[in-house]
């Protein structure tokens, strides 16, 4: 799992940022070619507390508004979806990602 904006930080400054209201996010987006479309989900975004991931968003909700729109049936609805959840803020997965990362398997140790 890949988790942009926590490049640069510890874990205790993730928590810290978590418990001030910081959150993972997901920015949905829909990409139709022809009749098929494709509903899909950025990488894992780590917004901080206070920021707001509106650079990220738009760009999300403008490619889904751009390329989404032209398969029919799904992609008109998934476009309107996705661009409903962009410009709520992103899903947020921040539950998601701290049992993942509570539960990842423990490193193997050699016998010895």
């Amino acid at each position: 799992m890949k988790i942009l904006g926590i490049e640069n930080m510890s874990a205790s400054q993730v928590n810290d940022e978590l418990k001030r209201g910081g959150k993972f996010v997901v920015f949905p987006y829909c990409v139709s070619i022809g009749v098929m479309s494709f509903k899909r989900s950025s990488n894992v975004h780590f917004v901080p507390a206070g920021e707001r991931a509106a650079g990220k968003r738009a760009a999300f909700t403008g490619l889904s508004l751009l390329l989404g729109w032209w398969g029919i049936p799904w992609g008109p609805i998934w476009t309107l979806q996705t661009a409903y959840n962009n410009l709520s803020g992103g899903v947020d997965v921040t539950a998601n990602v701290l049992s993942a990362l509570n539960t990842a398997a423990p490193i193997p140790r050699a016998p010895g």
